[in-house]
């Protein structure tokens, strides 16, 4: 679905209780996580899925409002049956105009990042489709993601291991980012998966680019390829799933990736067309 596809209709506010940045000061991408109040009754939320952002206008083409989605980063969290708390991890984007060349300020992700303490927005949603648990807690679970894609999987690995427990199957992560400098809740400022590193069902790869300067979100591909045998055979287990989250570039890199480790294309097209079938690959990607 395309962004002006979704239905806005129902609305509600959302209090800012906290805005931390979790990247390093030193880092060229800004990245914050914000933890918002909503006092509305019955509002739930499954992991993987997106909340939509509602930015007062006036707007270009006059639009009253303008309209983002962001994952939430993390498992559903209340104090009474009316108040839940999400937190949403946001990127500071900036944009460079095709034809004059000139820069401007991404207007959901500045609106979001220069939140202050107590200041309430307009949310929509929630909307897409979750990242189901398996039911049998021996299947495997291979994630991959690139930049603020890390954030359902965060929620996600929290829901397994937190919530849930006793999980037997393997666990993998696969995460790319330009420099270690923007691996979000893998880094000095935020750690969230050192939690997780004892136990035996889980692992975590990071991916950094070789060439940091150009647009390139971590060398994924390499890694998938250095951890080949063992993503195969995941593969072709009966009950894993595997899921997909980052900016709309991750489809192809994967294919590439993919195709290089099964053998050939034909041979990727139809295990992932069989994977599609079964639900047991999902992806949540980003639009530009």
């Amino acid at each position: 679905m395309h962004l002006q596809d979704y239905d806005t209709k129902t609305r509600f506010q959302a209090t800012l209780l906290e805005n931390h940045r979790i990247t390093a000061e030193q880092s060229k991408d800004e990245v914050r996580e914000l933890t918002l109040e909503i006092q509305q009754p019955n509002f739930q939320f499954d992991v993987g899925q997106s909340i939509g952002v509602l930015i007062p206008g006036p707007h270009e083409f006059g639009h009253d409002y303008h309209f983002r989605l962001y994952t939430i980063a993390d498992i559903p969290s209340s104090d009474s049956a009316s108040v839940q708390q999400i937190k949403l991890c946001v990127k500071r984007c900036f944009y460079i105009d095709e034809y004059s060349g000139e820069q401007y300020a991404g207007i959901a992700s500045n609106y979001l990042c220069d939140l202050k303490l107590g200041q309430q927005i307009i949310l929509t949603g929630p909307y897409g489709l979750p990242f189901e648990v398996p039911e049998n807690k021996s299947a495997d679970i291979l994630m991959i993601g690139m930049g603020t894609g890390i954030a359902p999987f965060r929620a996600f690995v929290k829901h397994i291991y937190k919530t849930l427990g006793g999980w037997q199957g393997k666990v993998r992560l696969f995460y790319g980012a330009h420099t270690g400098l923007e691996m979000l809740y893998m880094n000095d400022v935020r750690n969230d998966f050192s939690n997780y590193y004892d136990e035996e069902t889980f692992k975590a790869f990071q991916a950094i680019s070789p060439r940091p300067h150009w647009a390139e979100s971590g060398d994924l591909a390499q890694s998938l390829q250095i951890q080949r045998e063992e993503i195969w055979h995941m593969i072709n287990k009966s009950d894993t799933h595997v899921y997909i989250a980052g900016h709309e570039e991750i489809r192809n890199m994967l294919d590439q990736a993919f195709c290089q480790i099964v053998g050939s294309k034909e041979k990727w097209n139809r295990k992932k067309a069989e994977l599609e079938a079964g639900k047991r690959w999902v992806e949540l990607i980003y639009e530009s």
